[in-house]
């Protein structure tokens, strides 16, 4: 039965009944999206295949997920955000299921290009729970929807427990039917306002102009650190545990959602916190917190030796499995609170546009999930360190606090009336 016919709740209540039921949507999806990040170490091992090979396998849903996110967005601005979520769940049901009967490494690619759809469902469900809400509210219901990124630990609670109780291809066939489920709870408990879409004619091409624009692509690239870094690594860690440490799959499954739980849950207080404090404040704390755990979590297991006037005596440098999953907690919050502020910028600058910008910026952070697992697997074939992939987001992580200092910080008055006031101001003025 429609919305038009079907007895309505007041419109408070379905803003809420519509961010409840988009939230868990969007929490099955990103753990349908982040499947090969658990089930991809036994087919690793099945296959017999390298840390690259491993990468561009965990990363081939990633892409698909990134590229159709733009037209994504423009078919929520047009169409409806209902309809769309709901024909994009059920057309990943089939995909998914398929996957369990795989044999060979090219079929793994060929069907997660097909299960990565599941991943654009976020620049579906940011602009449709967005517009349900006051603009002073909005930072906070779409840090409330995207903590649905906690489907990726959700994947690692689910998923290590079938594959070592009925092997891998369990996995598939579960994650196919919770998608199916879920498509039919979201169709009956989801909402349409023919207020909320937006007339436009403009194609795919057009859309992309808005890279043109400084902003946009300076939110792309804080995206792509915030994102697409969550993502990598969420991709990444269990196997990360299992090599470094020696762990067996379930309990580092379970020491990486330390990373990944939080930095999917605590994103609606980086929107509350956005919306309180600002998307600058927020992001520019965000990059530092960041830009301090990947140094420390960069440098390799070292021993080395120095000679002594009592004799050689040997050192060793290196994080421990407790230190490293602090670490790798405390980047999760920073980078939970670094996605919800990014989309506070994009609706504080593009709200009558927020579909478009919000596809084309997760566009760059989907990319950068995708491009990154690759490169953390070539950097490691090449240098045989895994601590090389931390490396890299602490290279990523400088460009970004360069480009925010030179545009943002740099323009901000420190002295004189423009000045923003301090809380300690404050405190002498009364």
């Amino acid at each position: 039965m429609s919305d038009t016919t079907a007895p309505r709740p007041n419109g408070s209540g379905r803003a809420l009944s519509v961010l409840i039921v988009s939230t868990l949507a969007f929490t099955v999806c990103f753990m349908v999206w982040m499947m090969f990040g658990v089930i991809g170490i036994p087919i690793k091992k099945q296959l017999g295949l390298n840390a690259t090979e491993f990468g561009l396998l965990t990363a081939t849903p990633v892409l698909t997920g990134s590229l159709i996110r733009v037209p994504l967005g423009i078919w929520t601005d047009k169409f409806g955000g209902r309809i769309v979520f709901f024909c994009l769940m059920l057309a990943c049901v089939i995909p998914i299921w398929l996957m369990a009967y795989a044999t060979a490494y090219w079929h793994f690619l060929v069907i997660g290009l097909f299960v990565g759809m599941a991943g654009g469902s976020f620049s579906v469900g940011t602009p449709y729970v967005a517009r349900w809400f006051p603009k002073q509210r909005q930072g906070f219901a779409m840090g409330v929807f995207g903590a649905g990124n906690s489907g990726a630990a959700v994947n690692k609670f689910v998923a290590p427990g079938l594959v070592v109780a009925f092997g891998w291809t369990m996995v598939p066939h579960v994650y196919a039917a919770v998608l199916l489920g879920t498509a039919i709870l979201f169709w009956f408990f989801s909402h349409h306002d023919e207020s909320h879409t937006v007339a436009s004619k403009a194609s795919f091409v057009s859309q992309l102009k808005a890279l043109k624009d400084p902003k946009v692509l300076k939110y792309c690239q804080y995206y792509s650190i915030v994102f697409g870094g969550y993502v990598a690594l969420s991709l990444w860690m269990v196997q990360y545990y299992v090599g470094e440490y020696g762990l067996d799959i379930r309990v580092a499954a379970l020491l990486a959602a330390c990373f990944s739980l939080p930095g999917g849950v605590l994103r609606a207080i980086g929107g509350w916190l956005s919306d309180k404090y600002g998307a600058h404040s927020v992001t520019w704390w965000v990059m530092w917190v960041s830009w301090i755990c990947l140094f420390l979590l960069s440098y390799p297991q070292t021993d080395f030796t120095v000679q002594t006037v009592n004799g050689a005596r040997s050192f060793h440098f290196g994080l421990n499995v407790y230190g490293f999953t602090g670490l790798m907690a405390i980047l999760g919050v920073a980078w939970a609170f670094g996605k919800a502020s990014v989309f506070k910028y994009i609706s504080d600058d593009y709200g009558a546009n927020i579909g478009t910008i919000s596809g084309i910026v997760g566009l760059a952070g989907g990319l950068g999930g995708f491009i990154l697992p690759i490169m953390f697997g070539a950097l490691m074939d090449y240098t045989g360190v895994r601590s090389s992939c931390f490396m890299l987001m602490y290279g990523v992580v400088w460009v970004s606090l360069i480009w925010m200092y030179w545009t943002e910080v740099r323009k901000t008055e420190v002295m004189g009336k423009n000045a923003p006031v301090s809380p300690i101001s404050q405190s002498f003025a009364r």
